[in-house]
C-alpha cells in the first residue's frame, strides 16, 4: 500500500470517528434547566425558604434535539417534597423524560405548647413557632390561621398544627332559628327557618323553612346564612 492510499484510509477513519459527524443530541443541561425553572414557578407561592434539587440525567440517554421544551407535573405528583418533574419535547415525533426532584421548604410551623383537649378554642399562648420542613399540605405557618379556631380532637404537646385539626367557631347550631338571606339585583329577601346542622363561618348550613322546604346556605354571621345564587 503506497503512502497516499494509507493516508486516505487514515483520513476516512478520523472522519468516521469524529464527533462532528455524530448525530446531534439534545442538551441535558437545557432539560434540567427547564425542570428547575418549572419547580421554581410551582413553589413561588410557598412560604419560607425553598431549596430545589433536580437530579442529573443519565449521560447515556440520547435524545433528538428539540426547540420546544415543556416541563410538567406528572399525574399524582406534588410540587413539594420528593417528587418528579417531566420535560417533554413538543416537536414531532417528540419525547418525554422524568427527573427526580426534591423540593424542600424550611418554614416556621405552629406547634402546640401543651396537651389540649377536643373543643379547645386556641389562643396565641397555646402554640409557638418552630423551624421545620413543609413536607405536606395543610401545615399551619401563621398564628392567624389558628387563633380563635376550635380543636376537632385532642392533641399532645409539641404536635404540629394542621388545618384538618381545626374548625371555625360555630355561628349556627342545630335547632337554632336562622335568618336566610337571598340577594338580587338591588334587593335582599329574607326569611327564617331552623338549622338542621352546626356550621361555622363560610360553612354550609341546611335550613328547614316554615313551609318545610330545606335550603342550603352559606353561614356569614351569627344566626345568618346567605343563599348562593
Amino acid at each position: 500500500m503506497n503512502k497516499r492510499l494509507a493516508s486516505f484510509f487514515i483520513l476516512i477513519g478520523c472522519l468516521w470517528g469524529s464527533p462532528a459527524l455524530a448525530a446531534p443530541q439534545q442538551s441535558h443541561a437545557a432539560i434540567r434547566a427547564a425542570a428547575v425553572a418549572f419547580a421554581q414557578a410551582q413553589s413561588k407561592s410557598l412560604p419560607g425558604e425553598v431549596h430545589i434539587d433536580v437530579t442529573a440525567i443519565d449521560s447515556r440517554l440520547k435524545l433528538a434535539p428539540c426547540d420546544k421544551l415543556q416541563a410538567f407535573l406528572p399525574a399524582g405528583a406534588k410540587p413539594i417534597g420528593k417528587t418528579s418533574i417531566g420535560v417533554r419535547c413538543t416537536d414531532q415525533p417528540g419525547w418525554s423524560v422524568f427527573l427526580q426532584t426534591d423540593i424542600k421548604v424550611s418554614v416556621d410551623l405552629l406547634v402546640a405548647n401543651r396537651p389540649m383537649a377536643q373543643g379547645t378554642v386556641l389562643s396565641a399562648t397555646d402554640f409557638g413557632l418552630q423551624r421545620g420542613e413543609l413536607g405536606r399540605p395543610g401545615l399551619l405557618t401563621a398564628p392567624e390561621q389558628a387563633i380563635g379556631k376550635i380543636l376537632k380532637f385532642s392533641i399532645g404537646a409539641g404536635q404540629v398544627l394542621r388545618q384538618d385539626m381545626l374548625r371555625a367557631p360555630l355561628l349556627i347550631r342545630q335547632g337554632q332559628t336562622v335568618t336566610l338571606r337571598a340577594r338580587g339585583n338591588g334587593f335582599v329577601v329574607s326569611q327564617e327557618g331552623h338549622a338542621l346542622n352546626n356550621a361555622g363561618k363560610d360553612e354550609i348550613v341546611r335550613v328547614r323553612t316554615a313551609g318545610s322546604q330545606v335550603i342550603s346556605a352559606r353561614t356569614v354571621a351569627d344566626g345568618v346564612a346567605e343563599v348562593q345564587p
